[in-house]
């Protein structure tokens, strides 16, 4: 899983330290990268394995082809991603697009959120933070644990 927060600079030649947390967890999954595109919702970029972006595109493959919403669907994401590899030391370069999207210039902040993570401008992402835990607090009640089989812990 993609857990925790590291923020990392970005060098002269537009590249950043991927967390050896992520890293190896790609790894584990056969990758030497991973997928990103811009964030429908925020200022950041959205970055996942190649089986979660392909599960992704099955769902948008799901649409019906003749509704404009599966080909808004298509553009926005498949056309705007970007598969990023590790160098030998796990740096990425990601692209002007990217960064300009994200607002980021020197430093970015990898936000882990499970099965996905972000890639942040820090300072955007502090303020992001501060609304998302309100939300969350506000609806804390709607995250329920799963029932448990008989014999399960």
């Amino acid at each position: 899983m993609f857990l925790s927060s590291y923020e990392n600079k970005i060098d002269k030649k537009g590249r950043v330290s991927v967390p050896a947390t992520f890293r190896s967890h790609l790894s584990s999954l056969g990758y030497n990268g991973f997928v990103s595109y811009p964030s429908f919702n925020y200022a950041a970029l959205e970055a996942c394995s190649q089986d979660r972006i392909e599960k992704l595109s099955n769902t948008i493959d799901s649409l019906n082809p003749f509704e404009e919403k599966r080909d808004f669907f298509a553009t926005s994401i498949l056309s705007e991603s970007e598969n990023l590899q590790f160098d030998t030391e796990g740096r990425i370069s990601l692209s002007e697009k990217l960064l300009n999207h994200a607002k980021i210039k020197n430093s970015v902040l990898f936000v882990g959120l499970g099965k996905t993570f972000q890639i942040w401008e820090p300072n955007n992402f502090d303020k992001f933070k501060i609304v998302a835990r309100k939300k969350a607090f506000q609806n804390r009640s709607n995250l329920k644990w799963e029932n448990k089989q008989k014999g399960e812990l």
